[in-house]
């Protein structure tokens, strides 16, 4: 006889898997893993020399490819890459590895450089706080060639305006320098978001820190664990920064020229900055549910304190009113005409020496 069992489920939805449309193919199928919608594919191009400037948009690959200049450094910003075809046929006509094309598009790559012949590739985290104040990380990839940068960035916004605003003002060196010195300004605007972001922890860690000894309420803890979570994903896609900076200091490729190399160790000086404040926020997160358990710990204690001495207090007037509550014929003292009033009193002298015992022994 078949018996119907009721079926429980988890209250927690289950994640969709993302690896699972990678599993099978090819190594350098261009494989979108990411969760934006499907979009069409642009890039915009930035054009730049000491005394020229030139910005325009295009959509198709061929026109991408023929409009680089030369003479001039180009920043190719591919907005959208979810296009799996345009990036495949744009890898293509820009000679790039079919595996650079795959992490190119691959939101879960781990940050990494990797090295080539005519060019550079790297894998990085765009990480800023949104207008709700949640921290938000954005797959980008950089491809650094002889005169030109390639972008590749999920969704339009990004953290390179600074960048923008100098080459259109011919501020600093950067209309001066080549492609290496765009690289490395890429870069180093990436990791100044990044320092934005570890003060916004550190500021939600003094306000967690503050709430928990003054009123750890349940809630509390809940935000405790989501602090533990951001801290831990942001040190995931912060920390082998630093080793990738190192790479490009000590890498002999033609394309890093040796004037941005000491732009590249200043680099290095931010990220070590940045990697001791995650440790120091990782190790302060975590303490601070055993801070909340804690102090939640003495809190009950207090209560107890409290209902040990009220019950302390009372037990022997109860073993008293208990005594004199007996149906007994013969007993003594009821028959006085003042037993009342002195069982009374010894009650209540009772109750005041056991405050001044406490008082005394600092339990209260």
């Amino acid at each position: 006889m078949k018996v119907n069992r009721p079926k429980f489920t988890s209250k927690r939805k289950k994640k969709v898997s993302r690896v699972q449309g990678k599993m099978g193919k090819a190594p350098g199928t261009v494989n979108y893993l990411g969760t934006k919608e499907k979009t069409s594919s642009r890039a915009h191009f930035i054009d730049y020399g000491p005394n020229d400037f030139k910005e325009f948009d295009s959509t198709d690959p061929e026109n991408i490819v023929a409009s680089s200049d030369s003479k001039l450094t180009s920043w190719i910003n591919v907005i959208g890459i979810n296009d799996e075809t345009f990036i495949e046929d744009l890898g293509k006509r820009f000679g790039l590895s079919p595996l650079v094309m795959e992490d190119a598009v691959n939101t879960e790559q781990r940050p990494k450089i990797d090295e080539y012949e005519d060019y550079i590739f790297g894998v990085f985290k765009m990480i800023y706080i949104n207008g709700d104040d949640e921290i938000i990380g954005e797959h980008m990839a950089l491809v650094l060639k002889k005169q030109s940068v390639l972008v590749f960035q999920e969704v339009e916004d990004d953290v390179f305006t600074g960048v923008r605003e100098r080459i259109f003002n011919k501020a600093g060196r950067i209309r001066t320098r080549g492609a290496d010195y765009l690289f490395f300004a890429l870069l180093d605007a990436v990791i100044d978001h990044y320092f934005l972001v570890i003060e916004h922890l550190g500021n939600k860690i003094d306000q967690l820190e503050d709430e928990v000894y003054e009123n750890p309420k349940p809630e509390v803890a809940k935000r405790i664990q989501m602090l533990k979570k951001d801290v831990l994903k942001v040190r995931r896609w912060v920390f082998p920064v630093k080793e990738l900076v190192i790479r490009l200091i000590e890498t002999n490729n033609g394309l890093i020229t040796q004037d941005t190399k000491p732009f590249l160790r200043d680099l290095h000086d931010h990220t070590l900055e940045i990697n001791e404040s995650l440790q120091i926020y990782r190790e302060m997160s975590m303490s601070l549910m055993e801070m909340y358990m804690s102090n939640m710990s003495n809190k009950m204690n207090e209560v107890m304190k409290v209902l040990t001495i009220m019950a302390s207090i009372f037990i022997p007037l109860t073993f008293i009113v208990g005594v004199y509550g007996m149906n007994f014929q013969h007993m003594p003292e009821l028959t006085w005409p003042y037993g009342y009033y002195y069982i009374w009193g010894i009650m209540i002298l009772l109750f005041i020496a056991m405050l001044i015992y406490f008082k005394k022994k600092n339990w209260l």
